[in-house]
């Protein structure tokens, strides 16, 4: 190893430097602060866990990005947190237990085995909200409404919404009978959005011409609200299910508009998260990005296996991409105080400090001053006491 290699990082991992950790940092006390309003309560999860219980309910996507190691006291296999929606499920079902709706909120560092494919960064600061114990629409609009004030906290003015179901697929999956073989081809065209290789599975899997027809109708059901409408003719027949995903999109809608000034986008065949979603879901995005800023939906049951299966909606935002939609606030600027050591000057920067001043004190034979420290001011012993003045170009070189 030479040298310079010694201070390089491993791909798809990065170091947080001023000003953006402060910015960071700004904005996670604004989303928490935020959340506690909202009455969620803080919880801080591990950043490692047995894999037994880390991976429980969610899919191998999740696998296939969890670092795994072997923890030393035990032998056994444990993992580091890549994603803390399935950790704060435990603490839900498994550790507080608590009855009724439970509101929980945080915001920690997760590792990724891969970087993400749309974000590329393998450490990114995940921040989000999980909302348990209630089924009803109400919680799920209260979790987008809130992603929503997220984005609009952390500086976002222009913000597109992405509203899909995956109880619709599901339903119609099911109806049909496919066996697993069959629904992952499906699966597969669906998500690849290619209506020639979905016409081809649909064929060859799909005996009756009327859910023949629906699971084509995916593939096209995608655009403004107008989609609703033609979703509902092309439905018609379909089972219930279907049709109360579409009134609860529509509902979703509806509540959203009232409160936001955002656009929307309805995509039937999303199937994002499809191994452990159940219900709505939702991407939200902002023009300069490729990808989505918050995302989430409704994961029903993720805490069976530690004993109580409770329903789930929630959605998780990268602290990281968050603080670049805005600059940082303009900091106050910094005292510049001497070095010396004297009674009444350590009074005056104690004073100062607690007031919530930034000063900063010159060590002896420092060769910087106040100019490269970012300070605006300097203390003085001027009339018998320390006093600030105001530092100008000239005077901070």
């Amino acid at each position: 190893m030479t040298i310079a290699d010694r201070w390089l990082l491993p791909d798809g991992m990065d170091e947080v430097l001023p000003p953006q950790a402060s910015r960071m940092e700004e904005l996670r006390r604004a989303l928490l602060d935020l959340y506690h309003c909202w009455g969620y309560d803080q919880v801080m999860p591990p950043p490692v866990e047995f894999l037994d219980s880390l991976l429980t309910g969610t899919g191998t996507d999740l696998d296939l990005q969890t670092f795994k190691l072997t923890d030393q006291l035990t032998g056994r296999m444990m993992g580091a947190s890549a994603d803390v929606t399935p950790q704060v499920a435990r603490m839900d079902a498994h550790s507080l237990k608590r009855q009724g709706p439970v509101r929980l909120c945080y915001c920690t560092n997760v590792l990724r085995a891969k970087a993400d494919q749309h974000q590329g960064g393998r450490s990114p600061v995940q921040v989000g909200v999980e909302l348990f114990g209630h089924a009803g629409l109400e919680a799920d609009s209260e979790i987008i409404h809130l992603a929503l004030a997220s984005l609009h906290a952390a500086g976002a003015d222009e913000i597109h919404l992405a509203l899909g179901h995956i109880g619709i697929y599901r339903s119609l999956v099911e109806a049909a009978a496919l066996s697993d073989e069959q629904e992952r081809a499906l699966f597969e065209a669906l998500a690849l959005k290619s209506p020639g290789q979905l016409a081809e599975q649909v064929n060859a899997s799909v005996s009756d011409p009327v859910l023949a027809d629906m699971l084509m109708a995916l593939g096209e059901l995608h655009g403004d609200a107008s989609v609703l409408a033609e979703a509902r003719e092309r439905f018609a027949g379909a089972p219930a299910p279907v049709t109360a995903a579409l009134d609860q999109l529509e509902a979703l809608y509806k509540g959203v508009l009232a409160r936001f000034d955002v656009s929307l986008y309805f995509d039937l065949a999303e199937l994002r998260g499809y191994q452990y979603h159940t219900g709505m879901m939702f991407a939200a995005y902002v023009p300069g990005y490729g990808h989505a800023l918050a995302k989430g939906g409704r994961y029903d049951d993720t805490g069976r296996a530690f004993g109580r299966a409770r329903p789930a909606t929630g959605f998780s935002m990268d602290l990281k991409q968050l603080a670049s939609l805005a600059l940082a606030s303009p900091s106050r600027g910094a005292i510049w105080a001497p070095a010396q050591e004297e009674e009444s000057l350590n009074a005056a920067i104690v004073a100062l400090r607690e007031q919530g001043e930034r000063v900063i004190q010159a060590l002896p034979g420092q060769r910087t001053g106040p100019a490269e420290h970012s300070c605006d001011r300097r203390l003085e012993f001027i009339d018998g006491r320390w006093q600030t003045t105001t530092l100008t170009q000239e005077t901070s070189a």
